[in-house]
C-alpha cells in the first residue's frame, strides 16, 4: 500500500463524513461537518505539494533537494482561517439555540415520530 493510496483514502474519508455531517438537521453536527470539509482540504494542500520524507522545508547550505514550501504556507493560513471560521459558526449556534430554544438548523422545535405534522 502506497503513501499516496493512504493520503486519497483518508481525504476521501474526512470529505464523505464531512459532506454527510454537513447534511444533518442539527447544529453541532453541521458544525463537525465543516470541520472535517476542512481537515479534508489541508490534506490536500499538503498532497498537492508532493509528499517527500526527509528533506528540508527551506533551503540550506549544502542542501540539493528540499521540499516545496508553498503547501506548507497554505495550510498554515488555512488553519487560522478554519480556526475563526469555526469561532464563529459556533458562536452562531449557540446564539440560535439560545434564541428559539432547539438546535435544529432550521429553527423548528422536534416533531415527534408518532406525530405528523398537520
Amino acid at each position: 500500500m502506497s503513501l499516496e493510496f493512504l493520503i486519497a483514502s483518508a481525504i476521501a474519508v474526512l470529505t464523505a463524513g464531512g459532506i454527510y455531517l454537513s447534511l444533518r438537521g442539527r447544529t453541532f453536527q453541521v458544525v463537525l461537518g465543516l470541520t472535517l470539509l476542512s481537515y479534508a482540504v489541508n490534506l490536500f494542500l499538503f498532497a498537492i505539494g508532493r509528499l517527500v520524507v526527509d528533506r528540508p522545508p527551506l533551503f540550506a547550505k549544502g542542501v540539493t533537494d528540499h521540499a516545496d514550501p508553498l503547501p506548507q504556507a497554505l495550510v498554515l493560513t488555512a488553519i487560522v482561517i478554519t480556526f475563526g471560521m469555526t469561532a464563529l459558526v459556533v458562536i452562531l449556534s449557540l446564539r440560535s439555540y439560545l434564541e428559539s430554544g432547539s438546535d435544529q438548523v432550521d429553527g423548528r422545535t422536534d416533531i415527534p415520530r408518532d406525530e405528523t405534522p398537520s
